[in-house]
């Protein structure tokens, strides 16, 4: 049934979805998840490993499978030997023998990237403590932070964030964020529930919108990186994450969650203004 309408969707998309006032948007992107089994390789890549922020989870390709019409992130917690492990090391990835956690990363970097357009994805998200689901993007070019980050969808610690970030003065991170209560917005009953994540991104502006919505919104032109070079991280193509961590720098403690937890994806669609 899905295909169906995603059918239709790719025909009639500049009219289901109006554009600003000049042009009109058509669907250039999707993955509906219909296929049993492994997402399609030809669209997602995958981190490996201990990535960033000390997270607890071991990112690894096997934790992301599509059942049922959904992508589900699988977070487990299971012992597995750490392969970089150093006795006595400080750096954060070599210093624990074992993982305890593994979960999946999944990007579409040297595979895809858009500039501009509205991105719009259908997701249950699990709030459970330690938990920390994202749906974000990174630009293709620059290290991070020169190279720019919207973190479309974000959750930890009872906060939904709507969050872009350039490099700001002085070697600083320069955050525009928004967050909401999820407990205030229904807690549970809410994270039981499918919602829908859009951001809506131009040459001129940047708004993120949880069902309709309005979290954040930002003028291109405020989010120049400060660094002293004047570049515009928002003006570039940037590529899709769309990960299930735990732990590390802001996801709070897991330890009285039971294991596995989910994050499920229904669909994830991008349009773009004809030109």
């Amino acid at each position: 049934m899905k295909m169906l309408l995603l059918f239709f969707l790719f025909l009639l998309a500049g009219q289901l979805l109006p554009a600003q006032k000049t042009g009109k948007y058509q669907l250039v992107w999707a993955d509906e998840f219909e296929k049993d089994g492994k997402p399609d390789s030809s669209k997602w890549d995958y981190e490996e490993g201990l990535v960033r922020n000390e997270e607890l989870q071991w990112y690894q390709r096997e934790n992301a499978r599509c059942e049922n019409g959904l992508l589900v992130i699988e977070a487990r917690r299971e012992q597995k030997p750490n392969p970089l492990y150093e006795q006595n090391s400080k750096d954060w990835r070599k210093s624990r023998s074992v993982i305890g956690y593994t979960s999946s990363c999944m990007i579409t970097k040297d595979k895809y990237s858009w500039r501009y357009g509205r991105f719009e994805m259908k997701a249950r998200i699990d709030i459970s403590s330690g938990l920390w689901p994202a749906w974000w993007t990174l630009g293709i070019e620059k290290p991070w932070p020169e190279n720019g980050e919207i973190d479309i969808m974000e959750y930890y610690r009872d906060k939904l964030l709507a969050n872009i970030l350039c490099s700001g003065k002085n070697n600083t991170n320069e955050w525009h964020t928004a967050s909401r209560s999820v407990e205030a917005m229904g807690g549970k009953k809410w994270s039981s529930e499918f919602h829908i994540w859009k951001m809506d991104w131009t040459k001129d502006s940047i708004a993120i919108y949880m069902d309709d919505l309005l979290l954040n919104k930002v003028i291109v032109d405020s989010v120049v990186n400060k660094d002293g070079f004047g570049f515009n991280p928002f003006r570039q193509p940037h590529y899709m994450l769309l990960d299930l961590a735990i732990g590390g720098q802001n996801g709070g403690t897991p330890a009285n969650t039971s294991f596995p937890r989910r994050f499920e994806v229904d669909y994830i669609r991008i349009y773009q203004q004809k030109e």
